[in-house]
């Protein structure tokens, strides 16, 4: 008999998480103005709002923490940093910040300006406010079926290479870089092909264009290219991971997710040149260039993450416990984004909630109905997150309105994946008495998903 899967991890310390009535939940969303970042983290008993900085740390981690070095400039913890970045990814210059909007700011700074298009998969929100927030635009050329949540692609994160062939031979001089993001947090956590990202390198070469990998998940997303491409099988992840930013000149990263930190990101780069204009920014907006608002303990915990996240064995069970949520959505027929993600189930609220019009905002009506059902706290990826257009200031209606389940490393035990499912599966079973959603009573003028504040339609 073969043995049944088990996590490659023991647990050493448990922190103790509060239920509550859906009484209390009814009064503490409403006070929260029907956004669920409002929320104080002991009104939710599961919490996959992100993915990003709500990990678990290892032995090894907590053992770098305790030889930080606070040194305000050339610390060892940054040079520990360093080395793991040169060897784990390749990159030769790099720049710590303390998380990855803070990585896309310092770099934009030195790269967009005003009327710039930036051509890639399904910018994520704080990519495309950076952008937008520069007057260029975010120019999107996913796959077509990345959109389509029920059809099967290995690679749904993948860049239209047609499409962006013609993009660039008709506006590459508008064209700073080209971005890929990697897994396509937007799609629904889907990953990018190796020859995905082969091809977008000869693309961006033919046109003299740099190539910046999105790169939050680059470690779950070298995963997929092993188990899922042909040729891979029996590389190494590191190995797989050294490949894939060959095919990169620069990439931000927010190590709060691959890299299994609370804090932290940094700016990789091949050229010295960008290097140099990224430091000005970097001084002014995070820290001096040897610790980028970063604390040197924070570092250390960083580069071990770096390499305990590209480790097949880790990742194996960290992917494989996002996929056995799926299943179990599979058996209540609940409508998610497929294959699984990475690092989240995205269920499809258009489908789920038909009966609400897409202008009362679905997936988070979806999201504040799971939040009542059993105080499980997720994200909308949708309407509410897609801001308005800049220049109409129409809201913006993507083909994808999803709610995200992300689900943090080495946090919650499958017990918490059979309570998040039989919960969606009360949502879901009434699903046809949910006819009305939210309106927007205020809203922040950029990436107003965090802050806005919503009432019943």
């Amino acid at each position: 008999m073969e043995l049944p899967f088990a996590e490659s991890y023991k647990i050493k310390m448990v922190e103790t998480i509060k239920r509550s009535t859906r009484k209390e939940r009814e009064e503490w969303i409403k006070k929260a103005n029907y956004n669920l970042f409002s929320l104080k983290s002991d009104q939710v008993f599961i919490d996959l709002i992100t993915d990003s900085g709500t990990g678990a740390m290892s032995d090894r981690q907590w053992s770098a923490m305790m030889l930080g070095d606070e040194s305000y400039a050339g610390s060892s913890s940054y040079y520990n940093l360093k080395k793991a970045i040169k060897d784990i990814l390749g990159f030769e210059y790099f720049m710590p910040t303390h998380q990855g909007r803070a990585a896309e700011n310092v770099l934009f700074s030195a790269l967009v300006k005003e009327g710039d298009y930036i051509p890639g998969n399904s910018h994520f929100d704080t990519t495309k406010g950076h952008i937008e927030f520069r007057k260029a635009h975010a120019v999107d050329l996913t796959i077509d079926i990345a959109s389509d949540t029920e059809a099967y692609h290995p690679f749904k994160g993948n860049v239209d290479i047609e499409k962006l062939e013609k993009y660039m031979a008709e506006n590459a001089a508008k064209v700073p870089f080209i971005i890929v993001t990697i897994t396509n947090n937007t799609a629904g956590g889907q990953p990018v092909s190796m020859e995905c990202l082969r091809e977008v390198k000869r693309v961006a070469d033919k046109h003299k264009k740099p190539v910046l990998f999105d790169s939050a998940r680059f470690a779950e997303n070298a995963y997929f290219i092993k188990v899922r491409e042909k040729g891979y099988e029996k590389k190494t992840v590191k190995e797989i991971v050294r490949e894939m930013f060959s095919y990169a000149d620069m990439m931000t990263m927010s190590s709060k997710k691959d890299a299994i930190v609370n804090i932290g990101g940094f700016i990789g780069m091949r050229s010295e040149k960008i290097w140099r204009d990224c430091s000005t920014f970097n001084i002014m907006f995070e820290g001096y260039i040897t610790y980028g608002g970063m604390a040197g303990r924070d570092m250390n915990a960083l580069a071990v993450g770096l390499d305990e996240g590209t480790e097949f064995e880790y990742l194996e069970t960290r992917i494989k416990q996002v996929e056995y949520l799926g299943e179990r959505l599979k058996e209540f027929g609940i409508p998610f984004q497929s294959p699984a993600g990475g690092h989240a189930i995205f269920v499809d609220a258009n489908k789920v909630l038909p009966n609400v019009p897409k202008e009362h905002f679905r997936a988070q009506t979806l999201a504040i109905e799971l939040y009542l059902e059993a105080g499980i706290r997720g994200v909308e990826i949708g309407a509410l997150l897609a801001d308005r257009d800049p220049e109409t200031r129409e809201n913006r209606y993507p083909k994808l309105e999803l709610l995200r389940l992300a689900i943090p490393r080495r946090t919650y035990t499958n017990n918490h994946m059979d309570v998040i499912a039989v919960a969606l599966k009360n949502v879901f079973d009434r699903r046809n008495t949910i006819k009305s959603g939210l309106k927007i009573v205020w809203e922040a003028p950029i990436m107003r998903h965090f802050t806005a504040e919503l009432d019943k339609a």
